[in-house]
């Protein structure tokens, strides 16, 4: 990818996961990389339990629009396993679908009226755009950093294994974001987040 001129995100999740600081952190890696960036919270319940997502667009030269179309993100960051599926046609084909390891039962699936997808209709799904998949655990990772609500930092650590910047200039900006006392901890989880990345 580093030879891309231009980098579209579609970033999803669950209120409370932190999507939103996530993709505000996002928008600054951009811009103090030197791209010209834009953002837009599309679908927005960011109250707990609602869907959320976010789009946001690195370009080298100039981004006209902060809205990805279907089939045009590079990278799908998805908090949460449903939310990747449901917003699957965002993903262009070929592209990287990063993917938090955790299920978040709505109310149709634990009353019994519909069923949770498994892992295997995931793959099915991504695979058929020729996409792949990265799993990130990011709940797990997050714990052993300290807390559980660094997983949206393990998260972007996976996120910056996949693009041409320095790790330097992600740490800068989420430095930024993250309060003093808690640097440690975030450094750790961030770290954690990139090493569950293999590249090929």
């Amino acid at each position: 990818m580093s030879d891309q001129k231009s980098f579209s995100f579609v970033l999803v999740g669950v209120g409370g996961q932190g999507t939103l600081l996530a993709s505000n952190i996002l928008a600054e890696v951009g811009l103090a990389a030197g791209y010209d960036v834009k953002k837009s919270e599309v679908h927005g319940m960011a109250q707990r339990g609602g869907s959320v997502a976010s789009h946001v667009r690195w370009d080298a030269e100039k981004v006209f629009s902060p809205l990805v179309g279907l089939g045009e993100a590079d990278i799908l960051l998805s908090f949460e396993k449903m939310e990747a599926l449901r917003f699957s046609e965002f993903l262009r084909r070929g592209g990287t679908a990063v993917v938090n390891d955790q299920a978040i039962v709505p109310v149709t699936v634990s009353s019994g009226s519909a069923v949770y997808p498994g892992d295997e209709h995931l793959q099915r799904v991504f695979g058929a755009l020729d996409a792949t998949v990265v799993m990130v655990p990011g709940e797990k990772l997050a714990l052993e950093a300290g807390t559980v609500k660094a997983a949206n930092v393990v998260l972007l650590g996976a996120v910056s294994r996949l693009l041409p910047l320095p790790e330097a200039t992600w740490w800068e900006c989420l430095a930024q974001r993250v309060p003093k006392k808690f640097l440690d901890l975030n450094r750790v989880a961030f770290a954690s987040g990139r090493a569950a990345v293999q590249l090929k």
